[in-house]
């Protein structure tokens, strides 16, 4: 007989001999599933003993996503006034009329600084690079707004410029026949980094694209810079960015028309910039009339011009002549 037959012959004995070992079930013995915890069949002395086992064991809590540190201002802090003096060059690729940053802004960059040295004193100096990124035009152009604005690269290579410097990049506008938040919004992304803010010139305003720049003064008012001010800090809340620095340029008394509607707002410093040309004493005098009428919130500035107060023989102001000013320029910009 086959050794498969044999089995086949013998299979039902073993089968009966199994169940003869196996213990009848009852419904306090538990049957555990191969390799698995017992069932729900499970006696109760077990499962009482389970909850007390996995209560030893704490429950895995991730850990918290790390703080995002806060922006800062170049050098560190968050806030401009009292503790920073700024001294800032400005210009546009190209221009040399229009200031020293025409060219070479990393090369005026040593200028800029050994300029600020003698201004600083016990605050700390913060470099300004003021580059004049809407430029007004003497021709209305295809759409008739007087003004070109430099390209995304241009910004670009200037902010790189203030960084090695920890410094800070103005954009000034000019927006001729255009309107200051409309430039403003052309450049938008800029506006959400730290260290960059603005500078507005009223001269440049047009009142509408009849009036050509250079032929007649533009002009803003004290409610269409808060609206800029206003622009600026909601982006400033929705970031968490230091305060930003927005200058408005102001040559006489004529190119601001209601400057007490000003508005202030938390995270936007304002600086009013008096950029009276000539000699010393009519610089001065141009200084001391605007700055009887702005607001106590608003800071002083300076302008001084290389060439145009140097013409017939006058003198470039010395940095002690011009801290001797009162109030004291906190913001000194070279043209």
């Amino acid at each position: 007989m086959s050794t498969l037959r044999l089995l086949g012959a013998a299979a039902p004995l073993a089968v009966a001999w199994m169940a003869a070992c196996v213990p009848p079930r009852d419904s306090t013995t538990p049957v555990a599933s191969a390799g698995g915890p017992p069932s729900a069949s499970t006696s109760t002395s077990e499962s009482e003993a389970s909850p007390a086992i996995s209560a030893s064991i704490p429950p895995t809590v991730p850990p918290p996503p790390p703080a995002v540190p806060r922006s800062e201002l170049p050098g560190g802090g968050r806030t401009i006034f009292p503790d920073h003096m700024l001294v800032g060059f400005c210009g546009t690729p190209g221009a040399p009329a229009l200031g020293p940053l025409w060219e070479k802004p990393d090369v005026k960059a040593k200028k800029l600084l050994g300029f600020g040295a003698q201004y600083a004193g016990n605050r700390k100096l913060l470099p300004v690079f003021e580059l004049i990124a809407v430029v007004v035009q003497g021709y209305a152009g295809a759409d008739k707004k007087w003004r070109m604005r430099v390209y995304d690269k241009v910004v670009d290579q200037y902010l790189r410029v203030a960084r090695e410097n920890n410094g800070l990049l103005l954009l000034n506008i000019q927006p001729g026949a255009s309107d200051f938040l409309t430039e403003l919004k052309a450049f938008e992304k800029y506006w959400h980094e730290p260290d960059v803010g603005v500078a507005l010139d009223p001269e440049w305003a047009m009142i509408d694209a009849k009036h050509t720049p250079g032929v007649f003064y533009g002009q803003t008012t004290g409610d269409t810079i808060s609206t800029v001010i206003q622009y600026l800090a909601d982006i400033v809340k929705q970031d968490d960015l230091p305060e930003k620095v927005l200058v408005f340029h102001r040559v006489n008394g004529y190119v601001v028309k209601h400057e007490e509607n000003i508005q202030q707002q938390p995270g936007v410093v304002v600086v009013e910039s008096v950029d009276g040309l000539g000699p010393k004493g009519m610089k001065i005098n141009t200084y001391n009339f605007l700055m009887g009428t702005k607001a106590p919130w608003i800071h002083p500035g300076f302008k001084l011009f290389f060439d145009e107060d140097t013409r017939n023989g006058w003198r470039l102001m010395s940095p002690k002549e011009v801290l001797a000013l009162s109030p004291p320029p906190e913001y000194v910009m070279y043209e």
